[in-house]
């Protein structure tokens, strides 16, 4: 049976909260999650963030039925951060202080032994379980492509003063290219997607070890207390979506 935890919080330091986020349980073996992370103009983060949650909810929840296989639940999410992708660019073209607006994005469909998920941008979704933690996305970022090069570690990413650059994001073009991956659902696995406010303040190997001991209402819970406490300076959210048995 999976179940779906979710938190969004404003941070210490922001005005106001520019992530936005939707999860829901489609039936006992079947979920999904999106988790968008906005930027550009005054309120062109809140604006971009939550009209691709909205647009990206309302054709999963039109579209999705049991029994699809992998290709047309793949259709389905493609098709979804599409339309979501021309909503916002289009708000964004007719009103000027809207320009250039976008949002990053993780759709996510857990359905019976696969997880698939696609993304832009730098919010990232992992895998969890009991032995370790697998990020599932790759940063679509310039210090990303820093680090592909060679020419900064990991770790110096997470300070690079370029950090908070993306280099594709929803809603900035007529188009949009996503990552897209089937990977499949161990066990007892834990699904975990989150935008930047938590990963650049907790640790791969904290989020794990607390893994290890919480329920994914506690996890979801103690993840973005634990960013707040390392600064809190950005948007957290975090969405959970775990596989229980019985």
């Amino acid at each position: 049976m999976i179940k779906v935890f979710s938190k969004s919080d404003i941070g210490l330091v922001r005005k106001s909260n520019e992530d936005a986020c939707r999860c829901g349980i489609f039936s006992h073996s079947a979920a999904w999650a999106v988790v968008c992370d906005g930027m550009g103009g005054v309120k062109g983060g809140n604006v971009a963030s939550s009209i691709a949650v909205e647009k990206i909810s309302e054709t999963l929840l039109s579209g999705y039925h049991e029994g699809m296989d992998n290709e047309a639940v793949r259709g389905l999410i493609a098709k979804a951060v599409s339309n979501a992708n021309e909503a916002v660019h289009q708000i964004a073209g007719s009103n000027s202080n809207l320009t250039g607006m976008g949002t990053t994005v993780v759709a996510a469909i857990v359905s019976g032994s696969v997880i698939h998920v696609a993304h832009a941008g730098d919010s990232r979704a992992y895998l969890l379980s009991d032995s370790e933690i697998h990020q599932l996305t790759t940063d679509h970022s310039m210090v990303q492509e820093m680090v592909e090069k060679g020419d900064i570690t990991a770790q110096q990413a997470k300070t690079h003063p370029q950090k908070n650059i993306i280099t594709r994001a929803l809603g900035v073009e007529a188009s949009l290219r996503i990552d897209y991956g089937e990977i499949p659902a161990p066990a007892g696995g834990r699904l975990l997607i989150c935008t930047d406010g938590l990963t650049n303040y907790v640790e791969e190997g904290k989020i794990l070890e607390l893994s290890r001991k919480m329920s994914g209402n506690e996890l979801t819970e103690k993840l973005v207390a634990l960013a707040k406490d390392a600064g809190g300076g950005d948007n957290i959210t975090v969405v959970v979506l775990e596989d229980q048995a019985g």
